[in-house]
């Protein structure tokens, strides 16, 4: 074999193209990030294209916040002020007023007419307790019930009431006979009883000792009026003295003891 031959057979194909491997794909301006010949990120890609959005709505600006500001609104801020507080405090005012006018009002116990069931306080005649009982009273459930027997009420006496107890004006007892019925008082023993339409008159708030003794007697309730009686018997000026009360001189029905704080409770 002669020589040509042996490199014939030396030889090898070569592949065309490139023996190298394939390089990675680059993306635009990849050199541009490589300044330090070490590889960077790709630079972030760009928003798509949109419309520009309409600038935000504005909330709607009121001039005035409350019609006060319609009349103080040009003043200087310190006047404003204290338009704002005098006008805040009267509300307040009127509104309390109001309540004690249509509402509910409060009163204090001065004697002790309504013993043991309200106190009054000592150093008083007969008065129990340290402090005199505040109750409230309900001034407007007359105006949906009429007023039944036991309940313990508010009202401005009858002008006899200054002449027979040397006292008037607002006084706290209870309903015992209604408009037509017949109020006896009986001396039963030692003490003396009430009778309605000749039947005795359970009394269960009334203590023993409390009773008075009294002749007998006899009071029909005319239309329209109430025979009141303080629980304690024996010092109450009530309309056994001074007749039964008219119907509109009744102020309210007391239905709390807010004071002092021992004798909270409901009526």
């Amino acid at each position: 074999m002669s020589g040509l031959e042996g490199r014939d057979e030396a030889r090898v194909d070569v592949p065309e193209g490139p023996t190298h491997a394939a390089a990675p794909p680059r993306w635009p301006g990849e050199d541009a990030y490589r300044l330090d010949g070490r590889a960077s990120e790709p630079p972030p890609p760009e928003p798509p294209f949109s419309w520009p959005l309409p600038p935000p709505a504005e909330e709607p600006t009121h001039e005035f916040h409350h019609p006060l500001d319609r009349v103080t609104g040009r003043l200087p801020r310190r006047l404003r002020i204290l338009v704002d507080w005098v006008v805040t405090i009267v509300g307040a005012v009127a509104i309390v007023l109001a309540i004690k006018a249509w509402v509910v009002n409060p009163y204090r116990i001065p004697s002790s007419s309504m013993e043991p069931t309200l106190h009054c306080a000592r150093p008083a005649q007969l008065c129990e307790a340290r402090f005199s009982d505040r109750v409230l009273a309900n001034r407007f459930i007359y105006h949906f019930r009429e007023p039944q027997r036991g309940d313990i009420v508010v009202f401005e006496t009858p002008p006899e009431a200054q002449a027979k107890c040397g006292a008037g004006g607002t006084f706290v007892k209870r309903i015992i006979g209604l408009p037509g019925e017949t109020v006896q008082l009986r001396q039963v023993g030692e003490h003396s009883f009430v009778y309605i339409d000749g039947k005795r008159l359970d009394e269960p708030y009334i203590r023993p000792d409390r009773r008075d003794l009294r002749p007998n007697e006899t009071f029909r309730v005319p239309p329209g009026h109430y025979f009141v009686m303080g629980d304690n018997r024996a010092q109450s000026c009530d309309s056994r003295e001074w007749g039964p009360v008219p119907r509109e001189n009744l102020i309210g029905k007391v239905f709390m003891t807010y004071w002092p704080p021992n004798r909270i409770s409901f009526r």
